[in-house]
């Protein structure tokens, strides 16, 4: 096993680390050695002192869901009383007070419902962009696509082109939880399978659809399943076509485990610390050396650990959030104004900038 010295030599040099480097990393040396390798390596991807952040709202399509998730308090049953799919007249609601708040991307996700095919992802789109053509559609996630590609007999190039040709803009990288089979059968296992989810970021970044990654950590994940994860993203990223977006971001959060299946029925709790946040924060940093940014999940963590992960290696604290329905189910009760975000950056000792889904600054 490499020394830490040598480690550190190869994450400055943007190398690619091991697994078990990585793992030595993220379990044995001191937090402030991590901090301070995460910031060095955040201002070689972002230099200076901004801080991004970005409004827009969270809009469930559907809670119906086949998929019914062990860490899911949000999903539905078909038949049950609360099932719903949002109507055209509610989109327009939420997305007139997004806009009179100065947002302009909508986030959609929910359910995998079987009732809803292509078809019906592809109208909506035309018909949210024919009314708000400045709105910008982040929308769905590989299991999404999964899901159309089989019901549809399409390939994940076709169900994603139509897609897009539709007004889908980017491509979140929801479902991800852990990218390790064992732990999918455990909390995910109806969703795409590890290999799918990254063959649908693959098919995205040949379209040249800008994406996100994700990670769900703290529940039937082993630390090194952990690093396992960070190795999957970093190698597909350097797989991406020369100019293409790729993954534009990375956004670990932990497990939320009130009243969850996961954590009733079979006993897993969450492990999230303060503390352990802050090493997956310089860890990813340092492990995905061909993703530029990193995003803190204020929404799960809290105003204090989101300040400190400015000091790990993020680069981004994330939405305002005008609506977020899925993991405040499960106990995340963090929420904050475009002003509260705004003075967590200053008071972290950064400059706030507002900025779109492809991490470019706009006007505040």
């Amino acid at each position: 096993m490499p020394s830490t010295d040598m480690i550190y030599a190869k994450a400055l040099e943007l190398s690619p680390l091991t697994v078990e480097e990585g793992l030595l990393l993220y379990e044995k040396v001191p937090l402030e050695e991590l901090m301070f390798l995460g910031n060095t390596l955040r201002q070689h991807h972002r230099p200076g002192n901004q801080v991004g952040w970005i409004i827009d709202r969270n809009v469930n399509l559907t809670n119906i869901c086949f998929s019914q998730c062990t860490f899911c308090n949000f999903c539905r049953k078909k038949n049950s009383e609360d099932a719903y799919v949002t109507t055209i007249e509610e989109y327009i609601r939420k997305i007139d007070e997004m806009y009179a708040l100065g947002g302009r991307q909508l986030l959609l996700q929910g359910g995998m419902n079987p009732a809803l095919g292509l078809d019906f992802y592809t109208s909506l789109f035309r018909e949210l962009k024919g009314l708000y053509p400045s709105l910008r559609l982040h929308a769905l996630g590989p299991p999404e696509v999964v899901y159309l590609s089989r019901k549809e007999r399409l390939s994940f190039d076709e169900v994603l082109g139509k897609l897009a040709e539709a007004g889908l803009d980017s491509l979140p990288g929801a479902g991800a939880e852990i990218l390790i089979d064992r732990v999918r059968k455990i909390v995910s296992p109806a969703k795409a399978t590890s290999e799918e989810w990254l063959d649908v970021m693959r098919a995205a970044h040949n379209l040249n659809l800008p994406t996100s990654a994700t990670m769900m950590y703290g529940h039937a994940e082993t630390p090194a399943e952990r690093i396992e994860h960070l190795v999957k993203l970093r190698d597909l990223q350097a797989r991406k076509p020369e100019g293409h977006y790729g993954f534009i971001t990375f956004v670990p959060w932990p497990f939320q485990d009130e009243g969850t299946v996961l954590s009733v029925s079979q006993g897993i709790r969450s492990s999230y610390t303060g503390r352990d946040y802050l090493r997956i924060i310089a860890v990813s940093r340092i492990m995905l050396n061909n993703i530029p940014n990193i995003q803190a999940s204020i929404l799960t963590v809290g105003k204090e650990t989101g300040m400190l992960s400015l000091h790990c290696g993020a680069n981004d604290l994330g939405s305002v959030m005008i609506e977020e329905n899925v993991v405040s189910a499960a106990g995340a009760s963090n929420r904050f104004s475009s002003t509260d975000i705004q003075d967590i950056i200053r008071e972290a000792g950064f400059v706030p900038r507002r900025r779109n889904q492809k991490y470019e600054p706009e006007d505040n």
